[in-house]
């Protein structure tokens, strides 16, 4: 009797448990990635069926490549900037050591808005004539040609394109500069140790044993930062660049069709950052798999 009773028990602790795995598998399901992928979806073919929200997006869309390109370069002068700083923050060096920490906190400081506007109307115009006085300075001594060429730069003749790239890439490298430290003190002293150990100078030890580990543990933080620039981007508008949030403001202000110009526009953000942020964990997940 004990051995035929004990095999439904069996069939129901087996049933039991493939509920309660079933019922993992549903609560570990990206809800939320469904939710916006079907908020995009009814969005997208919102825009398709009606003629006002078609008019706001092909209005808008023209400004997704300046948009684009704007943080693709800002971003990778930025990395220069904040791998220089960071291992600026890091060295013995005390004049190079305070001035990573300087240009770190004064950008931390100050609201990024601020920024854009300090660096692109007041930062500029003070580097270009900096630059002008160093033009006439060669012009005294002899060096003609190169004082010629410096001061025949002209303040007018950067565009705010440019400017926005300037204050983009200085205010993130600021920020990539923490990230950098953060990954290069990550890494044990004894590699190192191990590296000088072998006939290596500190900047050998720094660019073949250090810098390659510190880059890979620090990946997924520069690919969010990489989002995050994409969507700040949109503060560049404030200087009267044509990108995405530039064109919707002109849409919206010319027709008054408030809705159809700030939803297109928020979706074509949406769609920008979910898919970098896909990209950014399939990075991840690679790096933790390789690990």
């Amino acid at each position: 009797m004990a051995e035929h009773s004990s095999v439904p028990l069996a069939d129901e602790v087996a049933l039991e448990s493939l509920r309660i795995e079933r019922g993992k598998r549903v609560s570990q399901l990206p809800w939320w990635f469904l939710a916006m992928i079907l908020i995009a979806v009814w969005t997208g073919y919102t825009i398709y069926t009606r003629d006002n929200y078609q008019e706001a997006f092909g209005r808008i869309y023209s400004g997704l490549t300046i948009t684009i390109t704007t943080s693709l370069i800002a971003y990778s002068i930025a990395l220069v900037l904040g791998l220089l700083a960071g291992l600026g923050r890091i060295s013995r060096n005390i004049m190079l050591n305070n001035l990573s920490k300087l240009y770190i906190e004064l950008v931390r400081g100050i609201p990024m808005l601020v920024l854009i506007f300090f660096i692109a109307l007041v930062g500029v115009p003070i580097v270009v004539d900096g630059i002008n006085g160093l033009g006439k300075w060669f012009d005294g001594h002899g060096l003609t040609a190169l004082g010629a060429i410096l001061t025949s730069m002209q303040n007018q003749a950067i565009s705010m394109n440019v400017r926005a790239i300037i204050a983009l890439a200085v205010t993130y490298g600021a920020f990539l500069a923490e990230i950098f430290r953060a990954g290069i003190q990550s890494i044990g002293r004894g590699q190192m140790e191990a590296a000088r150990s072998l006939g290596m100078g500190y900047g050998q030890a720094m660019r073949y044993v250090i810098l390659p580990q510190a880059i890979r543990n620090v990946l997924p933080a520069l690919g969010n930062d990489f989002v995050a620039m994409v969507k700040d981007s949109s503060l560049v508008s404030v200087l009267a660049v044509r990108d995405i949030t530039q064109l919707a403001r002109l849409y919206a202000g010319s027709t008054f069709r408030f809705r159809e110009a700030y939803v297109t526009l928020s979706v074509l953000y949406l769609t920008m950052t979910v898919a970098l942020s896909i990209v950014v964990q399939f990075v991840e997940r690679r790096l933790r798999q390789d690990d």
